[in-house]
């Protein structure tokens, strides 16, 4: 095995025990970059200098005794709106050409502190706004979406080019495109991780969160980006948490809601037969399933893109009336439409945000986790616009990558997309489990309970 195909754990195991330098994993990494990224496309930039550099400034460290954890020495990368000072953040738009951050977002600040090496900028839709990252090809089949919008992080975890990556998710961005490459995609509790120094889709809808080869990996991230920031008004005043799930850990007593409605209505059959079978093995790890009904179904996707587009649009007030024309089309065409959302339509959708949470709350009285696919379909072919499901019901791409997974952005609860097999074409499946706000070490310890039943994970196909 290269270093490039170690997860994070194994690397940080090797670091601490002397066995690996982060030299050794940086050029690892720097290596396969050279080798796939040319097709794959999942970086905007590679800072290859800056991370030699800072792997030799890690080696040092802990030569030294200055070992500062698990992060220490382990090659990242950050997608395209997370500032680093002195870097571009373009967005991966043209609007943002130009664009130097001036200071670290808090997020890069705890990685770097953290002593995580950074790799590059990883490619995004353009500025979050969609579910495709169509200039990023899939790891498993580079004729296929990435998913999105943080497609390149994703891809660069499945692929080897970074041994995690940040994504930010908005109505799905994390889980999406980590369920499409066969990785790991934590969206956290909102407000759990601090969004100072992120470009903003939607300010509350947003999050930011890791994707990862495993769960052991999200927690092990996530341990380090969690905390109160002031700087960010919706950041949660939350005391500092190891997330590692122990390794041990089985699931006697979980109880495990399996969804009677919306979360299995129009989904491939290879994805239902999967995701069944996942729940399945966490009831041999000693879960409890019980059925639970999900509440206002019907609101949800009126309630996610009525939320939505009216603060995107007003976030790009300013330039897209001067610049409009750097905008790609399907970006503009939403921002515009924002533009003639009623007042009223925005307001309508918060209330129904607030009564959603309210029964999401009930609903979660009653089981310690949710288990659903996490997206209705593997990864379709670029360029393709629809899905036409089994009883001929036609749905666009975005809308049916996007359907299971906001609720969770609507609601603000934590959700965990865990790989679970592959369809007949060899794509990747993905699981979501979703829980209670600030519930993420329940998720982690069932993601990586589910992980120890199964066959260790090979770097992707394409690749």
């Amino acid at each position: 095995m290269q270093p490039y195909e170690l997860s994070l754990s194994a690397a940080a195991d090797l670091i601490q025990a002397r066995q690996l330098s982060p030299v050794e994993l940086a050029d690892s990494v720097l290596e396969r970059v050279e080798q796939v990224e040319p097709h794959l496309q999942a970086y905007v930039t590679v800072t290859a200098e800056h991370t030699r550099r800072a792997a030799r400034q890690a080696g040092n460290d802990i030569a030294a005794g200055r070992y500062r954890g698990p992060l220490h020495g382990i090659p990242m990368g950050l997608k395209d709106l997370i500032d680093v000072a002195g870097a571009a953040t373009s967005a991966s738009s043209r609007v943002r050409a130009d664009h130097r951050a001036q200071a670290d977002s808090t997020v890069a600040a705890r990685l770097s502190a953290a002593g995580a090496v950074l790799v590059g900028k990883t490619h995004t839709h353009e500025f979050a706004y969609g579910l495709t990252t169509p200039q990023t090809g899939n790891a498993w089949d580079t004729g296929r979406v990435a998913g999105g919008s943080s497609g390149g992080s994703a891809v660069a975890v499945a692929a080897g080019t970074a041994t995690f990556a940040l994504g930010t998710d908005t109505g799905g961005s994390i889980r999406v495109p980590a369920a499409l490459n066969g990785v790991v995609g934590l969206k956290p509790t909102y407000g759990l991780v601090p969004r100072h120094g992120v470009t903003s889709l939607s300010w509350s809808l947003d999050h930011a969160g890791p994707i990862t080869r495993t769960a052991e990996d999200a927690a092990l991230v996530l341990t380090a980006l969690a905390g109160h920031d002031p700087r960010d008004p919706a950041s949660l005043a939350t005391p500092g948490t190891d997330y590692r799930p122990a390794p041990d850990a089985d699931l006697t007593g979980l109880r495990v809601g399996v969804p009677r409605n919306y979360y299995f209505d129009h989904v491939d059959e290879e994805v239902e037969a999967a995701v069944r079978r996942a729940i399945d093995q966490l009831r041999a790890l000693g879960a409890r399933l019980v059925e639970v009904e999900i509440p206002m179904t019907r609101y949800i996707h009126a309630t996610q893109w009525g939320l939505m587009v009216p603060e995107a649009t007003a976030y790009h007030e300013n330039t897209l009336r001067t610049v409009p024309e750097l905008y790609q089309t399907d970006v503009r065409v939403l921002l515009e439409a924002g533009e003639l959302m009623p007042a009223g339509d925005y307001l309508r959708a918060q209330r129904a945000r607030t009564l959603m949470r309210q029964e999401w709350a009930r609903m979660l009285q009653e089981v310690d986790l949710i288990a659903a696919p996490s997206v209705p379909a593997t990864a379709v072919k670029a360029g393709q616009e629809t899905i036409t499901w089994a009883d001929g019901t036609v749905e666009g791409v975005s809308d049916a990558y996007v359907r299971l997974s906001s609720p969770a952005n609507i609601t603000g609860v934590p959700s965990l997309s865990v790989p679970i097999g592959h369809d007949a074409a060899d794509m990747p499946i993905g699981m979501q489990l979703l829980g209670r706000p600030l519930g993420e070490s329940v998720l982690l310890r069932a993601g990586h309970a589910y992980e120890r039943t199964q066959p260790a994970r090979e770097l992707a196909r394409a690749a």
